[in-house]
């Protein structure tokens, strides 16, 4: 594929972070039905790949991937179909709220520990006044809780769900409940903490 760079046979488009925000507000605004889940794919992920069958075909079946790693972006460029830049978590977080700030997003919140997940929120809300949290989760729940997450995330449908459980562990989360959550955008890794 011309406008994607193969890592360990993951086809890795060619993108910026100004085009991963793009796609993503077209989902949002169109109101699609259907998840859109966006992987930042780091070398962790590309080779538990190789030998995960399962996580292969999540990647595959994912709306989107960005270049989360220099590594990622390293060996595009020594195979001679470099990637445009780096596209992290972080970083794609931080332009998804400014880009939610001014078209009055709502987001939710699910991962890290209590403190970091309750201290993003209070950020978030003080620096971008125009978005609303709907909700939030720590991490650490409990497999006999995820329903009632689930649930409570369907049931308030924001327009991003930003997952912080670790990788593969959210991929997979991710994965399992994609027909559930009525939620237009998704992605993981979201906060450092």
């Amino acid at each position: 594929m011309e406008n994607c760079s193969q890592i360990m046979g993951i086809p890795v488009p060619k993108l910026t972070m100004e085009d991963i925000v793009h796609i993503i507000d077209q989902v949002i605004t169109e109101n699609k039905a259907e998840l859109f889940h966006v992987v930042t794919l780091n070398p962790e992920i590309t080779m538990s790949c190789q030998h995960d069958i399962q996580l292969h075909t999540i990647i595959d079946e994912a709306g989107h991937l960005t270049a989360d790693g220099a590594g990622i972006v390293m060996v595009s460029r020594l195979k001679g179909n470099p990637l445009p830049e780096r596209v992290t978590g972080c970083d794609l977080l931080f332009n998804l709220l400014e880009m939610g700030n001014r078209k009055k997003w709502s987001f939710y919140l699910l991962g890290a520990n209590e403190m970091t997940s309750k201290m993003a929120t209070e950020v978030i809300s003080k620096n971008y006044p125009n978005v609303s949290i709907l909700g939030r989760q720590h991490g650490f729940f409990d497999q006999k809780d995820e329903a009632q997450i689930v649930d409570e995330i369907a049931s308030l449908s924001p327009d991003v769900l930003v997952v912080a459980l670790g990788a593969p562990k959210a991929e997979f989360w991710i994965h399992k409940f994609k027909n559930e959550l009525n939620v237009r955008g998704c992605y993981w890794r979201w906060w450092k903490s």
